[in-house]
């Protein structure tokens, strides 16, 4: 049975070439790196327009390494995917799946990532050298500011492309990418996802933008800005709150610091881990990372006219707010981040399980299977892997401690013979998880098997990747 790494794990490699392939809607590429994580020049960056190096080839969405013909000092190949079509983010995408082979075709091992949001470059594995041998380490870090921000990161030299979209609008930058000569340096003519910097008066009387006034510069003109777009889309108001303020002022520092927009900083912390940091427990978080606006009003404004953020900000299910920025990064500009969050509560939690429990049973009445009835026991060895996953930063059907899903539901006290098991992260409502699992084969087959008679939902916010879900089946 072919293995399947999770975020963080990694593979031995065999000797000789490795392929790895990304089928679907998206484009791949690979930079190659020395041990400090930068680039050594132009040729070090393999994608459509540049399909090969010395070591590396790409053919459409497979991508062939062979470590040992690398350039001198490479001891680093990261493979990235980007949406095919520009102007698309990855979260309206499929999950990405990495299908690794070797020289003979024999499959090594597969990944498929937490399925990311807003981010439009996803930082899928990569190859690295640990001695004399080759490894191969699962990531799924995300850019929401496209090729521009792997690049630089990479140190890779980026460079303005005449023919970008305006200010503001979501783009992988892959489509528009193409190397520039430089002397022993990669320059990247790309797409730079930010907000638009329009001077505060045009942002404030344009069309369908809430008016700009001096109270607008505070958190409470910030509220008032965005609870006036709330009630015109028919959102209840949201309410400020100091824990989700502090925890947007931290994350903004962090990518201030980098000059890189990001759900995760370079310390390793995500944006919601920094929510529950700071003390706010939830049953569903959404964000908006920016670099431009200079003040609350350009901020509404440009969160309005884009689509995914207008829909965070005007979605009814958030009831808190908060809203953090840092000036004067590496960059030069101005790092927004803002979040949106509704609190947990016991009772938020039982109607987010028993959503899932419906939608899930919907499925199968679609498939003509009877409906899988509630087990409280198995609601608890469900609920229990969730919060463990938070708990111990992992993500695996396996716990740190070796338990298996029939072992968690034993120890719940259920003796169904037959159980299965679903998991995911990232998503934030019941309706993105069960369409994420009905879009995958192994978890399809599990929601719609014949002979599970019964279903327990578990749920825990704060992890890395936000909210991590359990679907625990038995019979």
């Amino acid at each position: 049975m072919i293995s399947e790494l999770v975020p963080g794990g990694n593979l031995a490699l065999p000797g000789g070439a490795v392929t790895v392939r990304v089928p679907g809607p998206f484009d791949v590429s690979a930079l190659i790196s020395d041990d400090s994580g930068k680039v050594g020049g132009d040729g070090d960056f393999v994608f459509y327009n540049q399909p090969a190096a010395p070591g590396a080839v790409l053919r459409g969405d497979t991508l062939t390494v062979d470590p040992a013909t690398l350039r001198a000092g490479a001891t680093r190949v990261t493979v990235a995917v980007s949406p095919a079509e520009p102007g698309t983010t990855l979260g309206r995408l499929p999950s990405p799946t990495l299908h690794v082979t070797d020289v003979g075709g024999r499959r090594l091992t597969r990944f498929t990532p937490p399925r990311p949001r807003q981010e439009t470059v996803l930082l899928l594995a990569e190859f690295y050298r640990r001695g004399d041998r080759w490894k191969l380490r699962a990531l799924g870090q995300g850019y929401a500011d496209g090729l521009a921000g792997v690049a630089r990161d990479f140190g890779v030299d980026v460079v303005d492309d005449p023919s970008a979209p305006e200010p503001g609008a979501l783009d992988s930058g892959v489509r528009r990418a193409a190397l520039a000569p430089a002397a022993g340096q990669a320059r990247v003519s790309a797409t730079r996802h930010r907000a638009a910097t329009e001077p505060a008066d045009r942002a404030a009387h344009s069309p369908g933008f809430p008016a700009f006034t001096p109270s607008a510069l505070g958190p409470d003109g910030f509220v008032a800005l965005v609870n006036s777009a709330r009630s015109d889309a028919g959102s209840p108001p949201a309410t400020l709150d100091a824990r989700l303020a502090s925890a947007a002022r931290e994350h903004a520092a962090a990518m201030a610091m980098t000059g890189r927009l990001g759900v995760e900083s370079r310390d390793g912390v995500s944006v919601y881990q920094r929510v529950t940091g700071a003390g706010y427990a939830y049953l569903t978080v959404g964000e908006h990372l920016v670099s431009g606006p200079r003040t609350p009003a350009e901020f509404v404004a440009y969160c309005l006219r884009t689509d995914i953020p207008r829909r965070t900000l005007l979605d009814p299910a958030f009831t808190h707010t908060g809203l953090a920025h840092v000036h004067d990064g590496p960059s030069g500009d101005t790092y927004w981040t803002a979040l949106w969050a509704r609190p947990f509560t016991p009772d938020g939690l039982a109607g987010t399980a028993a959503a899932v429990t419906d939608l899930t049973n919907r499925e199968r009445a679609r498939a003509g299977l009877p409906p899988l009835a509630v087990d409280p026991l198995l609601t608890s060895a469900a609920q229990a892997h969730s919060t463990d996953m938070v708990a111990r930063a992992f993500y695996s059907h396996t716990a740190p401690d070796g338990s298996r899903p029939w072992d968690r539901a034993a120890a719940a006290g259920s003796t169904r013979r037959s159980i299965g098991e679903n998991i995911a992260c990232g998503q934030r409502s019941p309706a993105d998880v069960v369409e994420g699992w009905m879009n995958s084969p192994g978890h399809r087959a599990n929601i719609l098997k014949p002979g599970f008679t019964h279903i327990g939902i578990g749920f825990a916010g704060g992890g890395r990747a936000g909210m991590y879900w359990t679907q625990l089946f038995g019979a």
